[in-house]
C-alpha cells in the first residue's frame, strides 16, 4: 500500500471553510460594487509575468520576495503588487484606451516575505487608479477619498478617519533644513511615527547624523495641530520661501476643498503631516485610512499620487494617483478580532426534498426556481427524510420545499420555514412569488 501525503497548506496562505468564504466574497462584492459607482473600470492582468517586465522597477527588499522561476526559455515571475501590471498594461494598450484611464483591479499578489500573523505570501488587493495621459487634475486627488469615503461605509464602518497630507510639503520643509539626501530616509521614519512612537523617531533621526536643531524643527512641525483649517493656516504662516513646499501647500488645500465637495464629511478626514507612505514612488497627495475603534489593525486603504506610472516602460509621461485595500490582511483583522462574524453557512434560500424515492419532480422545481432567480439546493442522495432536514439545518437554509405524494398529486410544494417550523403548502408559482 501507498504511503499517504499529509494534506497540508503552506505557510502564508489562507484557505477559508465556506461559511468564512461566503463572507470574503460579500467583502470582494460590495468594494467592486463602491468602485463601478465612481466610474472605474474592470481590468485583469495575467498573475504570471515576463521576468524583465516585472522587475523593471523592483530592487533591494522587492527582489528578494520576488517568487521566480524558469519554464523552457522562459524567465518568469509572480506578480508582487497591481501597480507594476498596470503600467506595462497602459503602455501595452495606451491606443486602445481612453484617458484619464480610471480602472479597478482586485486580485491575488505574491510575496515571499517571512509569514507572520495576518501576513500572508498570497493575499488579494483591491486596487483603483486614475491615470492621466501628460497631465492630470488635482481634482482626481480629492475623489479618491471620497471612493475610500463610500467603499469602508459600504463594508458597514461609520468611525473612520481618511488622513491625507502631500509629500511636496515635506520635501519643501526637508529643503529649507538642507535636508534634501536625507529626504527619502527621514519619510520612511516618519512614516512610522503612529508604529514606534516620537522617542524611537528622534532615534532614527539621529542615527542619520541629523543635527539636533534640525530634528527639533522636523519634529515641531509634525505637531503641528488644530482642525483642517487650522492646520492649513498654520503651514500657510510658516512663510517658507521653498517653491516645492508652496507647490504641495496649494495642492494639499485643493484636494481638501474638493473632498468637501465631494461630500465626505469633516469628521471622517483630516490633514495629518506625519502621513508620508515609506515607498518614494508617491510625489503629492498621499492617503492612509484608519478605523478609529480598531486602530491596532492599522492602515486599511492607503496610496498616493506618482509623477510618472511608467517610466521604465515608456518616455511618455503618464501621472496617476491610486489606492489599495489590502483584502486578505483586512478580512484576517476583522475575524480575529469578532468585528465580523459568520451569520452564512450557504448562499441557497431554499433546499427542495422529495419524500420518495423519486427525484424527478424535485430536480424540475429546483429547476424552475432557479429559473426565477432563486438561489436552490436539491438533495438527491437517497437518506431518510431526518437526514434531509438535517442536511438543511446545518447549512442554515432557511426553507425547504417538500414534495410528498399529495404534493405531487396536487402540483403544490409544502414550504416549511427552517427557523420557525411553520409549514405550508402552495403552488409552485406562489412559492416562487414568496421568495
Amino acid at each position: 500500500m501507498s504511503k499517504k501525503v499529509e494534506p497540508r497548506t503552506l505557510p502564508g496562505f489562507m484557505e477559508l471553510l465556506p461559511s468564512e468564504q461566503i463572507q470574503f466574497n460579500a467583502m470582494i462584492d460590495k468594494i467592486r460594487s463602491a468602485y463601478e459607482r465612481f466610474g472605474f473600470l474592470p481590468v485583469d492582468t495575467p498573475i504570471i509575468e515576463m521576468a524583465d517586465v516585472l522587475l523593471a522597477k523592483a530592487g533591494g527588499e522587492t527582489e528578494k520576495q520576488i517568487y521566480r522561476f524558469n519554464k523552457g526559455d522562459n524567465d518568469l515571475a509572480l506578480r508582487f503588487d497591481l501597480t507594476v501590471p498596470l503600467a506595462k498594461y497602459v503602455c501595452e494598450y495606451q491606443n486602445d484606451i481612453t484617458f484619464p484611464f480610471k480602472r479597478y483591479q482586485i486580485g491575488k499578489v505574491y510575496r515571499g516575505e517571512r509569514p507572520q500573523k495576518g501576513r500572508y505570501r498570497e493575499f488579494y488587493q483591491c486596487d483603483i487608479d486614475i491615470i492621466g495621459d501628460g497631465e492630470l487634475s488635482i481634482i482626481n486627488d480629492a475623489e479618491m477619498p471620497s471612493l475610500i469615503y463610500m467603499t469602508i461605509k459600504e463594508l458597514g464602518f461609520d468611525n473612520f478617519t481618511i488622513r491625507i497630507n502631500n509629500r511636496k510639503i515635506l520635501n519643501g520643509l526637508f529643503a529649507e533644513l538642507e535636508l534634501e539626501n536625507e529626504s527619502v530616509d527621514i519619510m520612511r521614519i516618519i512614516d512610522k511615527l503612529e508604529k514606534i512612537g516620537e522617542e524611537n523617531v528622534v532615534k532614527c533621526l539621529e542615527d542619520l547624523k541629523i543635527e539636533k536643531s534640525k530634528i527639533e524643527k522636523i519634529m515641531t512641525f509634525l505637531k503641528i495641530d488644530g482642525t483642517t483649517d487650522k492646520k492649513l493656516e498654520a503651514l500657510q504662516n510658516l512663510n517658507f520661501s521653498n517653491e516645492l513646499f508652496m507647490q504641495g501647500l496649494d495642492e494639499l488645500t485643493q484636494v481638501i476643498k474638493y473632498v468637501r465637495l465631494f461630500g465626505v464629511p469633516d469628521d471622517n478626514f483630516k490633514v495629518d503631516l506625519t502621513i508620508a507612505r515609506g515607498l518614494d514612488y508617491y510625489t503629492g497627495t498621499v492617503y492612509e485610512t484608519f478605523l478609529n475603534d480598531y486602530r491596532e489593525i492599522g492602515s486599511v486603504c492607503s496610496g498616493g499620487r506618482y509623477d510618472n506610472l511608467a517610466e521604465f516602460y515608456t518616455d511618455k509621461k503618464l501621472p496617476g494617483v491610486g489606492v489599495s485595500i489590502g483584502l486578505t490582511r483586512l478580512f484576517y483583522k476583522l475575524n480575529e478580532l469578532n468585528i465580523i462574524k459568520e451569520d452564512k453557512k450557504s448562499i441557497a434560500k431554499v433546499l427542495v426534498v422529495s419524500m420518495t424515492d423519486d427525484v424527478n419532480r424535485a430536480l424540475e422545481i429546483g429547476t424552475r426556481f432557479r429559473q426565477a432567480g432563486i438561489n436552490t439546493d436539491v438533495y438527491v442522495e437517497n437518506k431518510k427524510i431526518k437526514t434531509k432536514f438535517k442536511y438543511a439545518d446545518k447549512l442554515q437554509i432557511p426553507y425547504v420545499a417538500i414534495i410528498g405524494e399529495e404534493e405531487e398529486k396536487n402540483g403544490t410544494v409544502s414550504l416549511k420555514n427552517m427557523e420557525t417550523g411553520e409549514q405550508k403548502e402552495v403552488t409552485v408559482e406562489e412559492a416562487i412569488s414568496f421568495f
